[in-house]
């Protein structure tokens, strides 16, 4: 994409961007959450520190499609019940 055709994207500059999927919105809030609490552990505790931030990349994972080996792994022990 380049500069010439920012309508293809939208213009990051133009105001708030609007969130389409309740879906999104959702998962954006559990970041901010994330990020609050990161804010709030402070450098009191690196180990719950290090979790706030993984857990603000994931929920901002699945708004992008990134989508790591940890949510794979999540979903089949979720919905195929091994070891059961």
């Amino acid at each position: 994409l380049t500069p010439s055709h920012p309508s293809r994207c939208g213009d990051p500059l133009a105001g708030s961007p609007s969130l389409t999927q309740s879906r999104h919105s959702l998962h954006l809030g559990d970041c901010a959450a994330a990020l609050a609490r990161y804010h709030r552990e402070g450098c009191r505790d690196l180990g719950l520190a290090a979790e706030q931030l993984r857990l603000a990349r994931r929920h901002l994972g699945r708004i992008t499609g990134h989508v790591g080996a940890e949510d794979v792994l999540d979903i089949i022990f979720r919905d195929f019940c091994i070891g059961k």
